[in-house]
């Protein structure tokens, strides 16, 4: 059995797409996670964690989403390491299985809008643009 964990959160930066050498699309980005108000009503501030998706969907992800952008990310918890300097450097990220797009991309046309899964809203209600309340 998996772990998963499921994040709804802001994009910080725009997914950068590399290639690997056997052509799989690999694309990197950061999710800046809402911490809350506290008892006074007070901003907790956000943590940060970087997500990391792969093949069609890291391209998708690429060409749609964009900072500042909201998104829901499910999929797992990876940890590496690499050397630099002679020392041990650790990472943690989140390889996304799946990612749904929480807010449209103005940009994008409304068939383009289906094709990608971009959550439309129905006529007489607001666009989710704030802060989940939860």
């Amino acid at each position: 059995m998996t772990n998963k964990v499921f994040l709804c959160g802001r994009l910080t930066r725009d997914v950068e797409l590399r290639y690997t050498e056997k052509g799989l699309a690999v694309g990197r980005t950061c999710l800046a996670l809402n911490r809350g108000k506290d008892r006074n009503g007070n901003d907790k501030g956000c943590d940060f964690v970087n997500v990391i998706v792969y093949g069609k969907q890291a391209e998708t992800f690429s060409n749609f989403k964009h900072k500042g952008d909201l998104v829901l990310i499910e999929g797992r918890i990876q940890t590496g390491s690499y050397e630099k300097d002679n020392k041990k450097v650790y990472t943690t990220e989140v390889a996304a299985d799946r990612v749904d797009f929480l807010s449209r991309d103005t940009n994008a046309s409304e068939n383009e809008a289906e094709t990608v899964g971009v959550t439309k809203v129905p006529e007489g209600f607001a666009a989710l643009e704030d802060d989940i309340p939860f």
